[in-house]
Parts: structure tokens; C-alpha cells; sequence
């Protein structure tokens, strides 16, 4: 069954960097309008950042000049680099994207299981 699957989560100190990939676990025609959110235990999950088919980038006021959104087409791969991270950081990073399975199919929204982020000292 076609699913999203996040890596590059870990431990890091503040100040550090860290490069989240978010990937489908199967070959599909196309991923859009790639989305990441974070949650912490006992909270909402809320949304950090987004990309759109045409390359236009939102992101949370929160992560705003420190983290990226971006797209590698041709890998069917979003990524989201994380700079100067701070400790309420610290969650699990979730990926969401529409995708296209084939040429001819709709698009449908998918999610991957996360990756964790920890950031500590």
C-alpha cells in the first residue's frame, strides 16, 4: 500500500541543523503540493510548512527564515532543511503530500508516520 516515508529526524543541540526527506514508498507519477507538520504529545498537530506545484513556499511564522521547503521532481522527494533549531522544536515531523499514483489517476492526499526531532543539549 502506497505511504509516505519521512527520515532524517534525530537528536540534535540548539543551533544545529537537521534535513527531514519525505519519499513514497512506491513508484507513483507525481507528488504535489508537499506539506509539513509537527506535533507534540498532547497538542494539535500543526502546520509548519508548504509547497504548491508551482514552487510557491508558506511557511509557519515560527520557522520562518529558518527552515526550507523544497522539491526534488525528478526523485518524487520533499525535503525540509531545519536551521538554527530551538528546543520547542522538539516534534514529531509529519509529511503530506497529493499525489498522482498514474498519468491517469486523481490526485489523493497522503501522510507518512513521522520522524522525530529532538532538540536538546
Amino acid at each position: 500500500q502506497l505511504q509516505l516515508v519521512e527520515s532524517g529526524g534525530g537528536l540534535v543541540q540548539p543551533g544545529g541543523s537537521l534535513r527531514l526527506s519525505c519519499a513514497p514508498s512506491e513508484s507513483i507519477w507525481s507528488m504535489n503540493t508537499v506539506a509539513w507538520y509537527r506535533q507534540v504529545p498532547g497538542l494539535q498537530r500543526e502546520w509548519v510548512a508548504s509547497r504548491v506545484s508551482g514552487g510557491a513556499t508558506n511557511y509557519a511564522d515560527h520557522v520562518k527564515g529558518r527552515f526550507a521547503i523544497s522539491m526534488d521532481n525528478a526523485k518524487n522527494t520533499a525535503y525540509l532543511q531545519m536551521n538554527d533549531l530551538k528546543p520547542e522544536d522538539t516534534a514529531m515531523y509529519y509529511c503530506n503530500a497529493q499525489i498522482r499514483r498514474t498519468s491517469g489517476s486523481r490526485r489523493s492526499e497522503y501522510w507518512g508516520q513521522g520522524t522525530q526531532v529532538t532538540v536538546s543539549s
